[in-house]
């Protein structure tokens, strides 16, 4: 099974097969958030793309350990926790709890595993007490702790850059206290009044780099299968995470690196200078989480995607089309196990599973979707009896990427109930446009349409009839 599958590693720059370290087995590492702000889209991008990843892999029978860590010791925690006059504790756990709210919201699953670099501050001193002694790193005589980046021969392999032309065409920091310009800090000395750990160099902090290579291994050993993140993480992040701890532990880090893509903003990069940047609850003030989960979803993983009105109005069409081919089909005579979004079957299955095979191309994967609904809409006038099978395989399908489990009615009235307006009170107004249309008063029934409009109730005519569907303000 896992050989059929193929993974862009972006180390090699190339497709792979997949073949896990352990048959059936799948331990997975991703970067997760600095805690001193809300999440924005970047991050809905990152968690939703590995949310993905991790159920369809669950679906195609593989047992997963899923670590995302959380950075909760930094120095722009410190900065911020000091801008608002809290602790840091305070700090971390608000965003920490908005952070888990976010992706409930979005249909972001848990991770397996949440570490916390601060709590994991003996593992990291360990980890750099072993680059000591192996000749990878030096203290400095001001307290803080280097890594002798030239000391790894195969520095700069994944992000592709030579360690010569970084010093010559780049602008580095200027430290008198490194041997090297190139060299990274593992652990900083505690500045006044700072949070601080004590350590064999004195009272200071982890760097950044070396959380994540302490907080890997220690919850998935010295190796393991997939590492993910951002594409704004690869260097020098997960550079410096490969230097650190195939120097530690003299074993290949990781096996497969996978990057998502960016999220623009109007096709320009997402950016606070720009006034185009957007936290996560601020979307979702206006937007079903559903669609922007699609929006994420409908881009491969590695794609960049372009956050902008006319997107989200397409995500949201799309995903009425899904609902409308669901509305009304009675699943109650299907078994639990037919409509478990966990796991595959059914005859679309196999051309669903071999678009996500192939590097999780969930765009392929939709199209599938697409042609199920098809199907599906047509078997509701010509085959009744066949539609709650192809229903169930409908919400299964759509279940492996976090989609279409909601009640169509749910969905297509979403937000209604705020509505100055009840339902029976739209529907006595549709009742009325269709007599008004039917006494050829074309006048009052496009009156009636325009009034239900103005509200966010949007009319949809077909040869059954008219239904309706609630859109906020900004869809």
């Amino acid at each position: 099974m896992s050989a059929e599958m193929q993974i862009y590693n972006t180390l090699t720059r190339r497709k792979e097969p997949f073949t896990p370290l352990e048959d059936g087995r799948v331990r997975m590492y991703v970067c997760g958030m600095t805690v001193y702000d809300y999440c924005h889209l970047g991050h809905a991008r990152v968690m939703v793309a590995f949310d993905v990843i991790t159920r369809y892999l669950r679906a195609r029978g593989f047992e997963v350990t899923y670590v995302r860590n959380v950075t909760d010791i930094d120095d722009k925690i410190l900065k911020r926790a000091d801008e608002n006059g809290e602790s840091i504790a305070s700090l971390t756990e608000r965003m920490i709890e908005a952070m888990h709210e976010d992706e409930a919201r979005l249909g972001v699953l848990p991770p397996d595993q949440e570490p916390r670099a601060t709590r994991h501050i003996g593992e990291i001193i360990a980890m750099i007490e072993t680059l000591i002694d192996r000749g990878f790193a030096y203290a400095a005589d001001n307290g803080d702790v280097y890594y002798r980046v030239r000391r790894f021969e195969r520095y700069g392999a994944l992000s592709n850059r030579d360690p010569d032309e970084m010093r010559s065409g780049a602008r580095i920091e200027v430290d008198e206290h490194k041997e090297d310009p190139l060299d990274f800090v593992l652990w900083k000395a505690a500045k006044p009044g700072e949070a601080s750990w004590s350590s064999p160099w004195g009272e200071g902090r982890p760097g950044w780099h070396i959380e994540c290579s302490a907080m890997s291994t220690c919850c998935l050993g010295d190796t393991f299968d997939i590492h993910g993140g951002g594409p704004d993480l690869m260097f020098p992040h997960h550079e410096n995470e490969i230097a650190q701890s195939e120097a530690a532990t003299g074993h290949r880090y990781v096996n497969t690196w996978m990057h998502a893509g960016a999220v623009r903003v109007n096709q320009e990069k997402m950016s606070k200078s720009l006034g185009n940047f957007f936290t996560i609850r601020d979307v979702l003030e206006h937007h079903d989480p559903e669609v922007v989960r699609y929006l994420l979803v409908a881009s491969h993983y590695r794609s960049p995607i372009n956050y902008a009105p006319e997107s989200l109005a397409d995500a949201r069409k799309s995903l009425e089309r899904f609902y409308h081919a669901l509305e009304g089909v009675a699943l109650d005579g299907m078994a639990p196990d037919d409509i478990d979004p966990g796991r595959l079957g059914g005859p679309h299955s196999a051309r669903f599973t071999a678009a996500m095979d192939d590097d999780f191309n969930t765009p392929e994967a939709l199209s599938v979707l697409f042609d199920l609904a098809r199907e599906l809409n047509r078997a509701r006038k010509e085959a009744p009896d066949q539609a709650p099978a192809l229903a169930a395989e409908l919400k299964r399908l759509g279940g492996v990427l976090g989609l279409l489990q909601q009640e169509p009615a749910a969905f297509l009235k979403g937000g209604a109930e705020a509505l100055p307006i009840g339902e029976a009170e739209i529907e006595g107004k549709i009742v009325e446009r269709a007599e008004a249309k039917k006494a050829r008063d074309f006048a009052r029934a496009d009156a009636i349409r325009d009034e239900l409009a103005a509200l966010g109730i949007i009319l949809k005519d077909a040869r059954e009839g008219t239904t309706w569907v609630f859109e906020k303000p900004g869809d």
